[in-house]
């Protein structure tokens, strides 16, 4: 089992593009992707300060993560994050399955 569990909402394709993560961020959320293996490619949404709470552990880069797209699970490791420049902030997550 992971140690980092993270729940998250689909994103649709209608969705995406700047303007919308932009409003997703300034509501508390951020944008990301999982690809990789054998599945598509999987938009999702992920609540900020869930990250926020499991960067404060370096561990979140090295181990397995567990994301919960409604009923499905995906296991996955974090490939990129971008930050706000300024702020530090996470403004966008890629996840790669394990």
């Amino acid at each position: 089992m992971a140690n980092f569990v993270l729940n998250a909402q689909a994103r649709e394709a209608a969705l995406q593009g700047k303007g919308s993560s932009r409003r997703l961020r300034h509501a508390g959320k951020i944008p990301a992707i999982i690809y990789g293996g054998s599945g598509e490619p999987v938009t999702v949404t992920l609540e900020l300060r869930q990250i926020v709470k499991a960067l404060e552990n370096n561990a979140f880069f090295e181990e397995v993560i567990e994301i919960q797209i409604g009923d499905q699970v995906e296991n996955v490791k974090i490939k990129a994050l971008q930050r706000h420049p300024a702020k530090n902030t996470p403004m966008h997550a890629d996840f790669i399955r394990a």
